[in-house]
């Protein structure tokens, strides 16, 4: 029997403007591949080149889906053009875009009416709720996150895993809820130390802390990182949290494939 293709892989780790304008990281956002399905999460700028220069290259005519965990441009600059590949520009009607209400409708909408009707279904999040993708692929929102628009964690509930990404946000107490029992938590993690600025609304290191108190996931990785970060080598970083907590945690670099399969 062929194990099916179950993975991540993260097109880029960028967060924050100054790591995506200057890209000291890649901000392609995360390819993730479930049943052989292919799904790309928060397509930055430059995650059709990310795809194109893959190793091995990763066909976008070939996604299945398109999920906005919320409308800022480090999280949905490409989404258009990837609409437009996916469809081979609208010949063949196919694919999902899952997206936050605001990235749709109003003053800052990310998503060209004209594009829309090239794809088989358009979904909008909301807050706590399952989503299902062809067969055998559910996924959840998250609490609504604290950030500056509509903003949705995004949890996969595999056959015995729980795989969760913790999108941007400013952390809140409840916000450790929605990611109980994860087998694996990705967390955007901008700062090295907690920002108090009102419109800082993004993780810090101690939140990852907070987080491994809280829940203790059995695995956490890091990216979406900001300059501080960088600076910190984030990688040194997860080292002295995992003999900290007795918890793995690893820094994402760009390019980095995780193995679902693995995951328990």
């Amino acid at each position: 029997m062929v194990l099916e293709e179950n993975f991540i892989k993260f097109l880029g780790t960028a967060g924050a403007r100054f790591v995506v304008a200057r890209q000291l990281r890649f901000s392609g956002g995360t390819l993730i591949s479930l049943n052989n399905k292919k799904i790309i999460l928060d397509p930055g700028p430059g995650t059709i080149v990310r795809c194109a220069k893959a190793k091995p290259p990763v066909d976008v005519t070939q996604v299945e889906a398109i999920i906005l965990s919320h409308l800022h441009i480090d999280h949905s600059n490409d989404v258009n053009i990837l609409i437009d590949a996916m469809t081979s520009g609208g010949i063949k009607k196919r694919g999902v875009l899952f997206a936050p209400a605001d990235a749709l409708n109003g003053n800052n909408q990310v998503v060209l009416n004209y594009l829309r009707s090239y794809l088989d279904e358009i979904v909008i999040l909301k807050e706590n709720t399952t989503y299902q993708l062809g067969d055998g692929i559910n996924f959840s929102t998250s609490i609504k996150h604290r950030h500056p628009v509509e903003t949705y964690g995004i949890i996969f509930h595999l056959p015995g895993r729980k795989v969760s990404f913790m999108a941007d946000t400013k952390y809140f107490s409840e916000l450790s809820t929605s990611y109980v029992n994860s087998d694996l938590l990705i967390m955007n993690v901008v700062f090295h130390q907690p920002v108090e600025h009102s419109s800082a609304m993004h993780l810090s290191l101690e939140d990852v802390k907070n987080v491994l108190t809280e829940i203790k996931p059995a695995k956490i990785i890091m990216t979406h990182f900001g300059t501080t970060m960088l600076k910190a080598k984030p990688w040194e970083l997860a080292s002295k949290l995992t003999a900290e907590y007795k918890v793995e945690v690893i820094a994402a670099t760009d390019g980095m494939k995780v193995d679902l399969n693995l995951i328990s």
